[in-house]
């Protein structure tokens, strides 16, 4: 069960909010005394913070390593979403035990939703742990690390209404030169029955604009060729004079409402040749503005990740989505209508919600069929304490039928990535190269506006950061195979 649920091919390459990978940090020696390390679990979002945090320790005395023995102070950027992740954390905690008895002087800190969950709890359970800290105290690191350095224990999880960290450049961890992320908001409104997200990221802030489009500017130059916008829900988006300060928007020359449609088109335009893509989007928010704004601009990929949860109007409901599954396919209609059959969606889908009959979990399956993902996170029902669906429902699906039912959702998905990767065979892809194959330095690897990954042999005088056009011939479940054309 643990290959066909990590299967890399179901997965969107570079984007999503529900997968578990481990991220850590580059190596960069300025000559600095300490040394960072930085392990980052779950969504991108992470990631993404995990730049910020090195960011900040950066300017306080702190290079970064991707040795674990050689670091000063480790952090763990934890996530919250599933038991599974937290149990992941917990045992890499152990792991690193064996580290600090080795150099008693190392600092060890959990970051992110974990930390922002069980707070002081985490430095009763896990006696290594010196310092935890929520995801909008980071910029407290410094004094809770010097707090630490002083033989006392230091948390901050404070949940904030302003922050963004809009200000801070992100110092680029683990990156391969040509794509990045950028973070548009933080937090999140929708209180999803079963997420604890609301309660360990706090309430949707947007981030100004043009501190947006000066980052996409500044990546720009510095070679990146594709940018990720980030948030918990990126169709909720919304700078307004109102709630900002009026006098610095007229400055920027921004002069209404910015929606994500607005930031989409603003970033769209900082260069044709700078590919964007965003996640995640909710189906009940994204609208027709920013489908025609994709349309219109080449450089806005087309693929987006819709994640569904379930197939059945009454689990939606139960789970406080706000659609129904007649609603959900309209949107797919809409998407398929304006931006053609061709662009991707993926999702996320939870198998054994409380009360889920047989027959609703069928009708999961039967939206698949009608909407036929090109990728998708798929998962067994976790409760997560504290969540509404925690104090309201019992969970009552057996493990066995939950696992049962997740490997029939899977298969199913297998079939459809193939089948939408099929459907590219014999045409011509502009491809983004990010870098050797994985398999084969004799091979590039890129991906497609549809955030299909693409692996061809090296011709020509072509380098990363370029794009090039590429005739596929073959495909797998999760590759295209080609080669270079004019």
């Amino acid at each position: 069960m643990k290959n066909l649920i990590e299967d890399i091919d179901l997965l969107p390459p570079a984007t999503g909010a529900a997968a578990e990978p481990i991220k850590v940090t580059a190596e960069t020696s300025t000559g600095k005394n300490r040394k960072l390390y930085i392990e980052s679990y779950g969504c991108q979002m992470n990631f993404s913070d995990s730049e910020i945090v090195a960011s900040i320790l950066q300017k306080e005395g702190f290079d970064t390593t991707s040795d674990l023995a050689q670091a000063d102070l480790v952090f763990l950027n934890t996530c919250s979403i599933r038991e599974k992740a937290e149990q992941t954390v917990r045992h890499r905690l152990q792991q690193i035990q064996s580290f600090k008895k080795k150099k008693p002087e190392m600092l060890v800190g959990v970051l992110g939703c974990m930390a922002e969950r069980l707070k002081t709890k985490l430095l009763e359970e896990e006696r290594i742990v010196d310092l935890v800290a929520g995801p909008d105290a980071y910029r407290d690191l410094p004094k809770l690390v010097a707090q630490v350095d002083e033989g006392d224990k230091a948390v901050n999880t404070f949940l904030s209404r302003e922050e963004t960290y809009g200000d801070i450049t992100p110092v680029r961890l683990d990156t391969n030169g040509v794509t990045a992320f950028i973070s548009i908001m933080r937090g999140c409104d929708n209180m999803c029955s079963f997420c604890v997200v609301p309660y360990t990221r706090g309430r949707e802030r947007s981030r100004d604009p043009h501190s947006i489009v000066a980052e996409a500017k500044d990546l720009f130059s510095k070679g990146y060729r594709e940018v990720t916008l980030l948030g918990q829900n990126v169709d909720s988006y919304k700078w307004s004079e109102e709630e900002n300060n009026k006098a610095r928007l007229e400055k920027q020359g921004i002069d209404r409402i910015v929606n994500f449609a607005n930031l989409l088109e603003m970033v769209a335009l900082v260069h044709p040749d700078l590919r964007i893509r965003f996640s995640t989007s909710h189906p009940k928010d994204i609208t027709d503005d920013v489908l025609h704004v994709m349309a219109r601009y080449e450089n806005i990929c087309k693929y987006i990740h819709l994640p569904v949860q379930s197939g059945n109007s009454r689990i939606l409901e139960l789970m406080n989505r706000g659609y129904t599954r007649e609603w959900y396919l309209e949107k797919v209609n809409r998407i398929r209508e304006i931006l053609g059959p061709q662009c991707a969606i993926s999702s996320d889908m939870i198998t054994g919600f409380c009360t889920e009959t047989e027959t609703e979990h069928e009708e999961t399956l039967s939206l698949m069929d009608l909407v036929k993902y090109d990728y998708a996170y798929m998962f067994i029902y976790s409760e997560r304490p504290g969540t509404p669906a925690a104090k309201k429902f019992a969970d009552d699906i057996p493990n066995e039928i939950k696992t049962r039912r997740l490997e029939e959702v899977i298969t199913k998905q297998r079939a459809h990535s193939l089948l939408r990767n099929q459907q590219d065979v014999g045409t011509i892809q502009k491809v983004l190269i990010e870098g050797n194959s994985r398999r084969s330095d004799e091979h590039w690897q890129g991906r497609t506006s549809a955030n299909r990954v693409a692996v061809f042999a090296k011709t020509g005088n072509k380098n990363k950061g370029e794009y090039v056009n590429v005739l596929i011939e073959s495909c797998t479940g999760g590759t295209l195979i080609g080669r270079i054309v004019e």
